[in-house]
């Protein structure tokens, strides 16, 4: 509800995390981590949650996990979003990085990421990703740069919510760098799920004093 492309409520993504057993959950709204917060301090979702954020930049999208406050919003380059990340003490992952289809990072600023020690994780499944052979160059990036491999189920309904997700071993609470390690010893799974949506009608309560 906190995201501009996205009406699933908090019932509804508890639901989701219920049914297919989730034991950790990055929400990553976009522009916002008010969602994610009043989630965490609510403790409703029934999973361990890290709080993240997707930013949009003039070169790409990035996402900011383990974040305690929001990365200002504003024309900014995706280096100046990494260091924002990195001063918050997150993690830095790059979403759907060759996918023609997505705000991907230009090629040039990957690059210039990766050779500044900027990028923490790659995502190599993304569920909304529907051509293999990207998710493919993704994971073949990811072992050549010497980077965690992701995945994200890019759920903007609760029924693609576990679509992609990694099997890792346990981490620290509220611990990037365990975090990090954890992901790194993981096993990337999943699936694309990016059905054709029947429209219906939708009322959800308004978020919109509730951005930061």
């Amino acid at each position: 509800m906190w995201s501009g492309d996205c009406t699933t409520t908090p019932d509804e993504l508890a639901d989701a995390v219920a049914s297919t057993a989730l034991d950790v959950l990055c929400i990553t709204d976009h522009s916002t981590v008010a969602g994610a917060r009043t989630l965490a301090a609510e403790g409703s979702l029934g999973c361990r949650l890290v709080i993240g954020q997707e930013q949009r930049a003039p070169d790409g999208e990035l996402i900011g996990l383990f974040l305690d406050d929001r990365i200002p919003p504003g024309p900014r380059s995706a280096r100046e979003c990494a260091l924002a990340i990195k001063e918050r003490g997150g993690l830095v992952y790059v979403p759907h990085p060759f996918d023609p289809l997505r705000h991907r990072l230009l090629s040039g600023s990957l690059d210039q990421l990766v050779a500044e020690g900027l990028v923490d994780l790659i995502e190599t499944r993304n569920g909304k990703t529907s051509l293999e052979h990207l998710n493919s160059t993704a994971a073949d990036f990811a072992v050549m740069h010497g980077l965690a491999a992701g995945a994200g189920s890019d759920a903007h309904v609760p029924d693609a919510v576990g679509a992609a997700y990694v099997e890792m071993p346990d981490f620290a609470d509220g611990d990037a760098a365990s975090f990090l390690r954890a992901v790194a010893a993981g096993r990337v799974i999943g699936h694309h799920f990016d059905p054709a949506r029947a429209w219906r009608s939708r009322v959800v309560p308004s978020t919109s004093a509730e951005r930061g």
